[in-house]
């Protein structure tokens, strides 16, 4: 398993860098060669799944995902988001808290993966390549709409 964390502040309101980082859709705005759809009918709770499918043309995989928790941030109270990951090839969960933070919002994005096939020497750069990934849609995603 490869466990990685990625940490940002945002100058943003705790509850504008909620919404931006539950936008689920936009997230394949960051994530190379991925369309991510929201499979089940709003509104967004625990129970909601969603897609990533990744690839080009019909050479991909799937990556679903259902929200177990589902803790929207209060005015100036943090919020928490976990997903589960329940694909044929990608396993784990992934966590988004997004807590106040003197001058903006702080956001952990806390994420534990498994490829199936890759053995447990691979975690090492699986967990580089995912908080390079993982930063890159965080920090798409805050600058968005600025």
């Amino acid at each position: 398993m490869a466990l990685v964390v990625v940490e940002r502040h945002s100058p943003l309101t705790v509850i504008e860098t909620w919404r931006r980082l539950v936008d689920w859709e936009r997230h394949g705005a960051y994530v190379p060669f991925t369309r991510i759809t929201v499979t089940t009918p709003p509104p967004v709770g625990p129970g909601t799944r969603c897609v990533a499918r990744t690839g080009i043309g019909r050479l991909g995989f799937d990556d679903p995902m259902e929200i177990t928790v589902w803790m929207p941030p209060t005015g100036s109270g943090p919020g928490r988001c976990r997903l589960e990951k329940r694909g044929r090839l990608v396993h784990g969960w992934a966590e988004i808290e997004v807590r106040s933070d003197p001058s903006g919002a702080r956001v952990r994005w806390r994420e534990e993966l498994r490829v199936r096939g890759l053995p447990g020497p691979g975690d090492p750069l699986l967990a580089a390549a995912g908080r390079r990934l993982f930063g890159r849609t965080v920090d798409g995603l805050l600058r968005a709409g600025r």
